[in-house]
């Protein structure tokens, strides 16, 4: 049994594969392989990246909660990435940086490659460098990296509240969003 799911390694191994192909291929079909896409919402001149995003986020969020719900899968066994608050806001505030310069993130830089984009090339390159960089600091920031740990925290194991309340929330808060994206949008083409 492999994950959650219970299949054969092979198996969940040739899911992965078929998964990420789409995934890269969806990317790059909607548009989110091309830099000036990317970043055009630094620049609140189109906001498809965030809709993409809230959009997977809430799919796959409500599914797999249906799923664990159903008992067709044990949310337990899903693994959630620790959570290290002031880290996190660093990682992401430089992630940003990389993102507003490059026009890529490690998965959009993918598909911009595949479909010939060579500064996709050249922001892996930087993301590699950025890595290694980091393993080699490391050492000197272990202390700052491992500070604020909050164990493998969720919005609803925070606040104590049902998994259906949050998805329903964020559901909310997505489609206002979405809403005054659209109008703005609008307004300004």
């Amino acid at each position: 049994m492999i994950g959650p799911l219970n299949m054969s390694q092979d198996t969940g191994l040739l899911i992965a594969i078929m998964l990420g192909f789409f995934f890269g291929l969806f990317l790059e079909r909607g548009g989110l392989g091309n830099p000036q896409k990317l970043t055009g919402v630094f620049y609140l001149t189109d906001f498809a990246v965030p809709k993409v995003m809230f959009t997977a986020i809430l799919v796959a969020s409500t599914g797999l909660y249906l799923l664990s719900d159903l008992k067709l899968l044990d949310m337990g066994r899903i693994w959630i990435v620790q959570t290290f608050f002031w880290p996190q806001i660093v990682g992401g505030v430089l992630f940003g940086i990389g993102f507003v310069v490059s026009g890529y993130c490690p998965g959009t830089a993918v598909a911009g490659l595949a479909s010939g984009q060579l500064d996709a090339l050249v922001a892996m390159i930087g993301i590699g460098i950025g890595s290694l960089i980091f393993a080699l600091l490391y050492p000197m920031i272990e202390g700052f990296y491992q500070s604020s740990a909050m164990g493998e925290a969720t919005i609803q194991g925070v606040i104590g509240i049902s998994h259906w309340v949050v998805l329903a929330a964020l559901i909310i808060v997505a489609g206002l969003m979405f809403f005054f994206m659209e109008r703005y949008e609008k307004k300004t083409r």
